[in-house]
């Protein structure tokens, strides 16, 4: 099975990781995320490129070499990716729509010692306490 079809497949559906194939997921991470799927979730998310050079610590430069290359990005940034991706699923999922989304992603949260959500996105563990709350959210339980 091609592993962009099973990312690609993967994020339409995704809803809960209760139902999702996670081996064929990690094997999709490790032959790289393709310049055109990244391209087209940065089209579909909130943010800017600029913002996920930040979240994936690479310089705007080096963004545009995987797309002028036309390959893969490397393991630790597909997989950065792919947290991402699924945590903006997750999120316009339990809020509703993206906008409501990320608005909440710019605000300061008193759960995140009153600071923007967004600023922990530029890692897993940060994306996981986003995820975390939202789940809290999602089940009514506030802080």
């Amino acid at each position: 099975m091609d592993p962009e079809n099973v990312i690609n497949e993967a994020l339409a559906v995704y809803k809960t990781t209760d139902n999702f194939d996670f081996s064929a997921f990690i094997a999709g991470v490790r032959s790289g995320i393709e310049y055109i799927f990244f391209n087209r979730l940065v089209k579909e998310s909130p943010f800017t490129l600029q913002d996920w050079s930040h979240f994936l610590h690479l310089s705007d430069r080096t963004i545009q070499r995987y797309k002028k290359d036309n390959k893969p990005f490397d393991q630790v940034s597909s997989e950065k990716i792919l947290e991402i991706a699924l945590l903006y699923k997750y999120g316009e999922d339990v809020f509703g729509d993206k906008h409501t989304f990320k608005r909440w992603l710019n605000e300061e949260i008193l759960a995140f010692g009153r600071k923007r959500p967004v600023d922990f996105m530029d890692t897993s563990m940060g994306i996981r306490m986003i995820r975390n709350e939202i789940g809290r959210i999602e089940h009514g339980i506030f802080a």
